[in-house]
């Protein structure tokens, strides 16, 4: 297990144009060779945008993005011709495939407040595509198969218990709150790496916990 400090996170963004942005995995002017993903997993972000702020048309492709909403709402626009409202509970994903062009913002009057997750695909090419999950059941994994990979979102109340996939590789994000993990305590932003997990437990703290854990075959 390889825990990584909320403090650890490379600082992004433009905080002058209300953007702050926390890095788990070497992005953009912050390469780090030896952080370069874990799994399929290649950036797991934080994102924070004042009202009206927000990243203009960009590219991706080869890239499965998930995306979760902490606060707020966020509005989503792409080349392919979607239009979405994004809210706490949703589960949001964009296949980059051969590649998109989309915007991100805040076009609320609070606060937006997500987690975004980039996952390398099994194969590269293919059509773009998009959808968003509504609500989504902590009973409910959440399945990229074009990743090979599995999303199960936990929200723990205080003391509650929740099993870490077994699996060949496991990446849990904490959202919010705090929990134990076979030993070490975990906070807001921080994340553990997890290779053969076998038996793990996350134990949620006395405010109880939300949590992003992803279940990866080998690679």
């Amino acid at each position: 297990m390889d825990v990584r400090r909320a403090g650890e996170r490379y600082r992004g963004g433009d905080p002058a144009s209300g953007i702050e942005s926390l890095h788990a995995f070497s992005f953009g002017p912050h390469y780090d060779p030896d952080n370069l993903r874990f799994g399929a997993v290649l950036a797991c972000n934080e994102e924070r945008l004042a009202p009206g702020a927000g990243f203009d048309e960009h590219p991706h492709s080869h890239t499965e993005i998930v995306t979760w909403v902490v606060e707020g709402e966020l509005t989503h626009r792409d080349s392919t011709g979607h239009r979405t409202v994004v809210r706490p509970g949703d589960v949001q994903r964009l296949s980059a495939a051969d590649g998109v062009r989309h915007t991100e913002r805040n076009d609320a009057a609070v606060p937006l407040v997500f987690v975004q997750m980039w996952l390398a695909p099994l194969e590269p090419g293919g059509e773009p595509s998009y959808e968003v999950v509504h609500g989504i059941a902590d009973s409910t994994p959440y399945a990229v198969p074009g990743a090979g990979a599995l999303l199960h979102v936990r929200r723990l109340a205080p003391g509650e218990r929740t099993a870490v996939p077994d699996a060949a590789r496991a990446y849990l994000h904490v959202v919010r709150g705090g929990v134990r993990l076979g030993g070490p305590d975990l906070g807001p932003g921080d994340a553990a790496r997890i290779t053969d997990a076998r038996d793990l437990e996350a134990v949620g703290d006395p405010v109880g916990a939300e949590l992003l854990m992803w279940e990866m075959a080998a690679g």
